[in-house]
């Protein structure tokens, strides 16, 4: 009966998909720091991880996971069609393995078709699919996995080719190279294998998806080995789990520095109930990230040039429940974590950059002049290019001296934002004195706010 169920849903989702639409592809914009679609509505990204969604959800599952990720803001899902936990060898939920015998060169059409209906199901919700092809340890098993090893450039072109002419008539797909593994190291170089499975995508869909790299953590990133190649579209970061408030600003604002400029974001910070701890230990002696470590992360990514930013949590990623082997200290269920504290934060960052014109934002350390921190307390901020408005993040509440220089009129309206609530605290009409002192309702640890000033 479930896999009777399993073709009747397959046809449904596949019948219905016309009925909706994006608007077009996604690009980067003209100064090479955002995303937008086609037909230049702004595109911000905020993503979740749901790494093992195709290969330990059933249909029924999947639907609960997307409507709730939608109703919280996000549109963008990243996951990973051969997947990390035993993938090859491990069925899903339908008793379907990826690739026949293990062979990149025999995908299982079965497998491929759930993978199909959950691109039809958000692009229904106007999500996108963050699709990784295969995870690292496909390609290398140098840092851990399971593996096996299947592709070598020629069959990693083959498989690409394959991708793309399945997906070629889809808007609502990034293709993201990698998975927790470096491009090249010391003697051992595999972009030769992540460059032929892109250019298959492409040859194979007639149409040039964007791309990126998904770096392994601790503040492993994409732009030092790859920014020039051609078909990286993007940068990533993994600023990971590994200890609290990780510089990611600094990377962030390296990337923006970049010639050709490229968008860059942190596609891996610190995930919601995981253990605070460097792999490969991973255990929860020195307690767990919870809301406020989480949203440290996300804003000052964001704030710092970031074109968007992806919220993860601990047992979402691995879709944890009861039949499942834990991986790495998970304290509750998948299901149990859908609503936890900083998923609806994340949507809440998402409505505060859509709330001004997103695509002319410019981060700008010099705006603020005093009580800048480090390590827990730094603070980010940018400023519009035209001189509308600047925002200002400060992860611990304090008072701050800001430079507001660059907003073009003589009064300015300020306010305090709350990201744990999204309640907006009004300052008033004042002056605009170039360099200006704010003091935020609380103060101390715990206490974050971002300063919002705008012309008048």
């Amino acid at each position: 009966m479930r896999r009777l169920a399993y073709i009747l849903a397959l046809v449904l989702f596949v019948n219905v998909a016309h009925m909706y639409s994006q608007k077009g592809l996604l690009k980067v914009t003209p100064n090479g720091h955002y995303l937008q679609y086609e037909d230049g509505t702004p595109f911000f990204w905020l993503g979740d991880t749901g790494w093992e969604l195709f290969h330990r959800l059933t249909l029924e599952e999947i639907e609960r996971y997307l409507d709730n990720r939608q109703a919280k803001g996000f549109n963008v899902i990243q996951a990973v069609i051969l997947a990390e936990l035993d993938g090859l060898r491990v069925p899903n939920r339908y008793g379907e393995v990826p690739l026949l015998n293990m062979n990149p060169d025999t995908p299982n059409e079965k497998y491929f078709h759930l993978v199909d209906t959950v691109i039809e199901m958000a692009d229904r919700r106007n999500m996108v699919m963050a699709l990784l092809p295969a995870w690292g340890d496909k390609v290398t098993l140098n840092y851990g996995g399971q593996g096996p090893v299947v592709f070598t450039p020629q069959s990693a072109y083959r498989y690409g080719l394959f991708l793309g002419k399945r997906y070629k008539d889809k808007d609502n797909i990034v293709w993201i190279m990698g998975g927790d593994r470096p491009p090249k190291h010391d003697c051992n170089d595999w972009t030769p294998v992540y460059g032929a499975m892109a250019k298959g995508i492409d040859d194979g869909s007639g149409k040039h998806f964007l791309k990126s790299f998904h770096p392994g953590g601790s503040i492993w990133e994409s732009s030092p080995l790859l920014h020039n190649e051609d078909w990286m579209d993007f940068n990533m970061i993994q600023s990971g789990h590994a200890q609290s408030d990780q510089p990611v600003w600094q990377n962030i604002l390296k990337d923006w520095e970049l010639k050709p400029a490229k968008p860059t974001i942190d596609s891996e910070p610190c995930y919601e109930d995981h253990p605070i701890n460097p792999w490969p230990a991973w255990e929860p002696s020195k307690g767990y990230f919870r809301d406020y470590e989480v949203r440290k992360q996300l804003y000052r990514s964001v704030f710092s040039g970031g074109f968007g930013v992806t919220y993860g949590h601990h047992s979402i990623w691995q879709f944890y429940n009861p039949g499942a082997e834990k991986v790495n200290y998970p304290d509750r269920y998948w299901y149990e974590a859908l609503d936890r504290p900083a998923a609806y934060q994340a949507g809440y960052l998402r409505q505060l950059i859509e709330s001004r014109p997103s695509v002319n934002r410019i981060p700008d350390e010099n705006i603020v002049e005093e009580g800048q921190g480090e390590g827990a307390g730094y603070i980010a901020a940018f400023k519009d290019e035209k001189g509308r408005f600047l925002m200002v993040y400060l992860p611990i509440g304090k008072t701050i001296t800001v430079n507001t220089s660059s907003i073009l009129s003589e009064r300015v309206r300020c306010r305090w934002f709350n990201p744990q609530n999204a309640e907006t605290k009004n300052i008033g009409r004042l002056k605009n004195k170039k360099s200006m002192q704010f003091t935020p309702p609380l103060t101390g640890i715990g206490h974050d706010w971002v300063l919002v000033i705008d012309n008048e």
